[in-house]
This record gives C-alpha cells, structure tokens and sequence, in this order.
C-alpha cells in the first residue's frame, strides 16, 4: 500500500465554517436570482452572530480604551481574508480620524504583497508575525488583535502566544474568531461570531468575512469616538485635503457654527485646514494659535474645549 507523501494535515471538518451548509447543497443548479438571493437569505443570519458578541465587544473595546488614549497601539493580524481586513481597518483610521501613522496597525501573513496576491501557505507558520511584532517594541498600553475566522490559524495563535511569552510589558491580547472554541490563555478577550457554515463551503470571506468587517468597525470607531476624535456625530479629526474632504469640512463647519458655506471656507483657510481649530475660533472667538493652544491642553478634545465653556466651566487656560 502506497504511503502518502505527506502527513495528513489535521482535519477542521468539525469547524462550523468549514462544514457544509445544508440550505446550498444544490448551489450549482441555482439561476443568478436563486444564488443572489439564497446569498442574501444567509447574510441575515450575520446580525444576529454581531448582534450576540456585543457583551464581548464592548468589553474588549473599554479594556483597550484607556490604553489608546494614553497612547498605545491597536494592532491587528490576520491571515488570508482576516488579515486583508485587518489591514484595511488600519489604512482607513488615518484618514478619517487624522490619528497618528503607526497607532492602528495591520499585519498580514505574507507581508503587504498578501493584500493582492495570494500567500495562504504563510498562515501555517507559527513564528511567521514574531519578527514584525518584535519591530513593533509592544508595550503595556498596546492592544493585539488576532483574527481567524475558524480558530485555528497558527499564524495567529503563535503570534498571540508570542505576545505574552516574549512581552514583558504585557499588552492586552484579543482573538477575535467566527467559531467556538476555548479561550486560549494567551487571549485576554475572546470575540465569537458564530456564523455557522458558509453558502461556499469554507469561503470565509463571505459571512464570516462580513461579520468580521462589522466588528473591526464597531472597534476601531468606538475607539476614536472615545478618545475625542469625534463630536456629535461628526469626524471633526478630518483635514480638508482635496475636494471631497473640503467640502465634508465646510458641511461640519457649517452644520455647528451656522456659518455659510462661503464663511466656512475662509474660516477653515484660516485655520489651516483643520476642522475642530475652526471651530474652536469661530466658538470662542479666539486666533488660530488660541485654538490650537487650547485644544492641545484637552488633549484634542472638541468637546472638553466646547462643551465645558458652556457649562461654565472652560477648559484648562481658558481666558
């Protein structure tokens, strides 16, 4: 009897996003309506996995919170569709919350080139993050988030573990998966989304994908919100740099100053673009260097500049 050439790699058939769905089984006998809308039908039940987690979110979003604001990193890592996700999350705080380069990060396996071609042979090393996660210098106000949707990427899980077991500083650790499973000891948090088996048998980057990218959302944008970088329900960290964003600006401006558009334009000139230095000008009726001053001293919090001069109050050297 031949031997195979190989070992057998372990068998994930008892992961619910690698088990077959029940309700696809004739997927390929399905008309363009038919596969859209069983599609569709699947995607309903995504809510309802976010929807059961919130417990869990919320509690790894207000452990991390207090180390954002005192300057620590959210660090995202991921394999395949989690990791492109990750990094996506990542590429998108800074422009829309101006937050600093290097304070929301992405790690893929297989580095940047992953994001377009495939490297999923990367994902099966366990030491395949160490070397980044190193560079990184992690400290005791970072958080670090692992993804894989079915649990077991050792990409990952070797990461988290290297986490704890090289990191003196102790970072707070979250693993955030689309499937049970017992809480490892190197995962601080852990975030279950149970979205049970895919319409594709094991393509994660549908439901389980989805889910993901609604949970990354709530994450990264409740940490922003919390730490002063919106007000209302606005993004008023953003920088008017090309047409898009100055008109948004002149919209912020305008909505909480009542000031025109035309008004709004030669008030953000000159305040040098910058959205929450504007309004602090045109609120308090002081200079650009004013502003600025005054909004370092609340830590760039509009609301602590604003909304305590209404009170009475004013905010740290207020005059």
């Amino acid at each position: 009897m031949n031997q195979p050439a190989a070992p057998l790699p372990p068998d994930r058939g008892h992961i619910p996003t690698e088990r077959r769905n029940a309700r696809s089984a004739r997927l390929h006998t399905l008309s363009v309506a038919e596969c859209v809308a069983l599609i569709q039908e699947e995607d309903r039940s995504v809510l309802d996995a976010v929807a059961r987690a919130r417990d869990a979110i919320g509690a790894f979003v207000a452990a991390a919170e207090l180390r954002f604001k005192q300057g620590g990193r959210l660090v995202y890592l991921g394999a395949g569709t989690s990791g492109r996700l990750g990094v996506l999350d990542a590429s998108e705080a800074p422009p829309t919350f101006q937050v600093e380069p290097g304070r929301v990060v992405g790690l893929i396996a297989g580095g940047d080139a992953a994001l377009r071609s495939s490297s999923e042979a990367r994902e099966d090393d366990p030491r395949g993050a160490w070397q980044d996660l190193d560079r990184l210098a992690l400290h005791v106000h970072d958080t670090v988030l692992g993804i894989t949707a079915g649990g077991t990427t050792p990409y990952v899980l070797g990461a988290l573990a290297h986490v704890k077991e090289a990191t003196s500083s102790a970072p707070l650790t979250g693993l955030l998966v689309c499937a049970p499973i017992a809480k490892p000891a190197f995962a601080d948090h852990v975030i279950v989304l149970e979205t049970g088996p895919e319409v594709l048998t094991g393509s994660t980057r549908m439901k389980a994908g989805t889910a993901t990218k609604m949970v990354l959302n709530a994450i990264s944008t409740t940490l922003m919100i919390r730490s002063g970088r919106v007000y209302e329900n606005l993004m008023v960290d953003m920088r008017a740099t090309n047409a898009k964003l100055t008109d948004r600006a002149l919209r912020i401006v305008s909505a909480l100053s009542s000031l025109s558009r035309s008004e709004a334009l030669a008030l953000l000139e000159r305040a040098g673009g910058v959205v929450k230095t504007a309004l602090v000008m045109q609120r308090l009726d002081v200079p650009r260097a004013e502003a600025e001053r005054l909004l370092t001293d609340c830590g760039g919090e509009l609301a602590r500049v604003l909304d305590d001069r209404n009170d009475g109050s004013g905010p740290p050297g207020a005059r």
